[in-house]
């Protein structure tokens, strides 16, 4: 009797230990995060020779085309980073951007993912494999569509002030460097080891600034933008002209179709410029 009561309560014990691990063995794990769920951004460019004037400035048939007013909205950006770029090459940008008509700064760290195959799934996954997913809602996923390039961006944005600063003016290094800081978030602070996006933001100087314009229309039930930004040349020189026209989406099928009838329009006007945008590539490389 004895024997057999052991042995019920032996039984009781396994079953009981399999009913909480789910089998007879390891104990389940908790299921992943999902992917982020990004929104779509079609970047385009223009041919600044042909679609600006002797000033610099949108044409009025191009504006006419979409119906942008003769006012523009400035934009001036700057990003931060260390004279070897250890920021940049380890795929992140830190960014300060004053826009004109809002008080304060705005703040962004973005990280970059490129997109191989148009396997945006993968992109997002491997993101997901480094702590991006659908569970963090401070951060925001895009994948930034250009001619052939696609790209998956994840930005984290806030805003910050500091005294002494009016109009479009840009705070100055120590400023830039203290703000950035200052808000520095979690994953971009410790990506590399811990403490180390702030480390690098102590040593870090500015890229830019680079003063840019902003007109507003419309194309196809589409808002679309179009920006002019005057960057410094290959030879240090001069300026050269970056034009990129873009609208944004919450559907790649929309972005898909939408950007091959954009290219189809400009190239019909004589407008297009068949490269890929890489606007904050040519500001790391040139300021």
């Amino acid at each position: 009797m004895l024997k057999k009561n052991v042995m019920t309560v032996m039984m009781v014990a396994v079953v009981g230990t399999s009913l909480l691990t789910g089998t007879f063995g390891a104990p389940k794990s908790a299921s992943a995060a999902s992917n982020m769920v990004p929104n779509y951004e079609v970047k385009l460019l223009l041919n600044p020779s042909v679609v600006l004037g002797s000033d610099f400035k949108l044409t009025s048939s191009v504006k006419a085309a979409f119906g942008m007013p003769d006012t523009v909205t400035k934009m001036n950006v700057q990003f931060l980073d260390t004279n070897a770029e250890d920021i940049y090459n380890n795929g992140w940008s830190p960014r300060i951007r004053k826009t004109e008509g809002e008080s304060d700064f705005e703040l962004s760290y973005k990280k970059r993912y490129a997109i191989t195959g148009n396997d945006i799934n993968g992109a997002l996954t491997l993101a997901n494999t480094q702590g991006f997913n659908s569970g963090d809602t401070s951060y925001e996923a895009q994948i930034e569509w250009g001619y052939q390039k696609k790209t998956l961006s994840i930005t984290r944005t806030k805003s910050g002030s500091k005294s002494g600063y009016s109009g479009m003016d840009l705070p100055n290094q120590a400023d830039s460097r203290s703000l950035l800081i200052n808000n520095a978030p979690d994953k971009f602070n410790n990506w590399v080891s811990s403490g180390w996006g702030t480390s690098k933001l102590s040593s870090s100087r500015i890229y830019g600034p680079v003063l840019a314009k902003r007109s507003v229309g419309t194309w196809s039930g589409q808002q679309l933008y179009i920006e002019v930004w005057p960057i410094l040349n290959a030879a240090g020189t001069g300026t050269e002209y970056i034009v990129e026209a873009s609208f944004k989406t919450d559907s790649q099928s929309t972005a898909s179709s939408k950007h091959d009838e954009l290219v189809t329009y400009l190239q019909g006007k004589g407008w297009f410029l068949a490269q890929d945008s890489l606007k904050t590539q040519l500001i790391m490389d040139r300021y």
